[in-house]
């Protein structure tokens, strides 16, 4: 096996608000939405937040999506999710919402009317995954993805737990459906743990660092860090200088275009006009 080489190690920006219900940083920093990142756009992580009781949930109202995918891993709280297209959940602690946005619809996202009345901490990650310009206009779908059908797999020598929620892991292959060869992995390393993770030659891949601390090829990686690897190589080792919870993404890459306004990733800017019209016609629902 050979190492894929860090590109770089992204440092990110401050947290900002989105809605008033989750408090993120934006992992991917300035390498969102570039071809180095492909299949994924960009990567949202809020952090452990503590919230009062309130009769009046936070969060995020209705908005659109088009041309691409969210996956939203639940750590602590719980979100409740609606949309255009009929669908509608409730996910707690260890499960994903795993949304097709293709063709386009509309959605809204709150802390639960249960868990705001108790008030809490929430923390949770949203990662955007890019559709390929075959199926930018799929039907929109929606997964459920509870955290009991995520399989939990210890790693060797006590390292800690890997829980695959899309792609494989030696035996264990992640629930989700994708339309291209996509890994999400969730990994809690204990402190001084090494593990190498195998990755396929030619895809991306991308390791943000949530809590804790790493070190990978010599170099020390804090919190709220995201380390981009090289297409080259077919594995990743890593160590945890602190108990550490982390993400492992690899993909295909898509090395198509790009182009994005605001909720709509699509292909090229008259792709992004024609959709920006659609909503505003009315054609992605209503909620």
């Amino acid at each position: 096996m050979s190492s894929k080489p860090i590109l770089t190690i992204i440092e990110t920006p401050s947290p900002h608000w989105v809605g008033d219900g989750f408090l993120v940083r934006p992992l991917f920093a300035e390498y969102a939405f570039r071809n180095e990142i492909s299949p994924f756009l960009m990567l949202d992580y809020a952090a452990p937040v503590e919230f009062p009781p309130s009769d009046t949930p936070p969060g995020v109202g209705g908005h659109p999506h088009k041309g691409f995918e969210t996956v939203t891993i639940v750590y602590n709280g719980e979100v409740e999710h609606r949309d255009s297209a009929g669908n509608s959940g409730k996910i707690g602690p260890g499960d994903v919402q795993w949304m097709t946005a293709g063709s386009g619809l509309l959605h809204e996202e709150f802390h639960s009317r249960e868990a705001s009345k108790r008030g809490g901490v929430v923390s949770m990650a949203q990662l955007w995954v890019n559709l390929p310009k075959r199926d930018k206009n799929a039907p929109p779908r929606y997964q459920t993805i509870l955290d009991g059908t995520i399989p939990r797999v210890a790693l060797p020598e006590g390292a800690g737990e890997l829980r695959v929620i899309a792609g494989r892991y030696g035996d264990a292959q992640g629930p989700a459906s994708t339309f291209t060869p996509v890994d999400v992995w969730d990994i809690r390393l204990t402190k001084g743990a090494t593990i190498t993770l195998p990755l396929p030659e030619g895809h991306n891949a991308i390791l943000p660092v949530l809590e804790g601390a790493l070190r990978i090829d010599g170099k020390d990686i804090g919190p709220s860090k995201a380390v981009l690897f090289g297409r080259k190589g077919d594995c990743v080792t890593i160590t945890a200088t602190a108990d550490a919870q982390l993400l492992l993404l690899g993909g295909e890459p898509l090395d198509e275009p790009i182009a994005h306004y605001g909720p709509f990733v699509m292909n090229t800017q008259d792709e992004i006009r024609q959709a920006i019209d659609d909503f505003r016609r009315g054609k992605m629902g209503v909620l």
